[in-house]
């Protein structure tokens, strides 16, 4: 039996006990984090460079794809580095840095797909006042806000949770750490309350988000239908579809990995749901909204023919 205060490591999950395996998952996260890595670049790239897509829609995106690319920086490379050197150890400063990290990049990022929702609703349903309300100034604020909403969700979170004594040994069932697999450590039934109090206000705060996230749609989707043009309810379809599935994925899987009851926990279950909202939408974005949307996909050829004509 140990403390909060004489422990100075966790250990992480192991995926594998043989080297063919732990290589084999190496490789894996390699290429997912590889993938988002350079699609998210590619995107962040391409709007910075295209004077075209300085619209509020793409500054969204472009700070999505920053957000990404620190969520998914924070869990696959300690994860890979574990599995290269078969090691499961991260410091006890590490782990608070990689609670801290993934909550303000997850937090910070569902409460932009709030506003890009709101964006989507205002573009479709009242184009006259796009202008308006979403002007350049406008944009940046939201933008901040969201930042400085995900950084005080982290703080808070960070806090809480390392705040509490724990008694129940070092091992975490999760390959990045996890406050619902240090909870389980607690030795404190009122700290670890006082965490899972917390953790309710939050999902309960992420709901009504996303209530507001589906109400914006609704609308959009009504708006849409009465399109007379083809092509132009095709294109709005094209970006706001997507956008649905990626919050739908998100808000669903970390929602039932945070408030799921510990009778239906396992480690196969909970490595499947952590998997789905920290590490599939930063690698998938990318694909998805370059895929569905004509303007970037030229901005992405234009920049690839500007690289290739430059390096002849």
């Amino acid at each position: 039996m140990s403390n909060s205060s004489s422990i100075t490591v966790f250990l992480l999950l192991a995926f594998a006990d043989t080297r063919e395996l732990q290589l084999l998952h190496f490789g894996l996260f390699l290429g997912i984090y590889l993938a988002a890595l350079l699609g998210n670049g590619l995107i962040i790239t391409a709007i910075a460079c295209d004077h075209r897509l300085h619209t509020p829609m793409y500054f969204f995106l472009l700070n999505l794809s920053l957000l990404d690319l620190g969520s998914i920086s924070t869990t696959l490379p300690k994860a890979m580095a574990n599995s290269l050197w078969d090691t499961r150890h991260i410091s006890y400063s590490g782990c608070a840095a990689q609670v801290f990290l993934l909550f303000f990049f997850l937090g910070a990022e569902f409460f932009l797909l709030t506003v890009m929702a709101y964006d989507r609703h205002i573009a479709i349903c009242k184009p006259l006042h796009y202008g308006t309300l979403l002007g350049s100034r406008a944009c940046v604020h939201m933008a901040a806000a969201a930042w400085g909403s995900g950084f005080l969700y982290a703080l808070l979170h960070t806090a809480s949770t390392f705040s509490i004594p724990l008694c129940q040994g070092n091992v975490l069932d999760q390959f990045f750490c996890e406050i619902p697999q240090i909870l389980k450590l607690s030795c404190s039934d009122s700290d670890y309350l006082r965490e899972v109090w917390l953790i309710v206000v939050s999902a309960c705060l992420v709901f009504g988000c996303f209530v507001f996230i589906m109400l914006s749609y609704v609308k959009i989707f009504r708006a849409v239908l009465r399109i007379p043009s083809e092509q132009g309810r095709h294109k709005a379809f094209s970006t706001c579809l997507p956008h649905l599935a990626v919050v739908s994925l998100f808000v669903c899987t970390g929602i039932f990995g945070y408030l799921k009851p510990p009778s239906i926990s396992s480690q196969f279950l909970d490595l499947v749901v952590s998997f789905l909202y920290s590490v599939l939408p930063p690698a998938v974005n990318p694909l998805i909204y370059s895929m569905r949307n004509q303007e970037l996909k030229d901005a992405l050829l234009k920049l690839a023919q500007w690289m290739l004509f430059h390096r002849q």
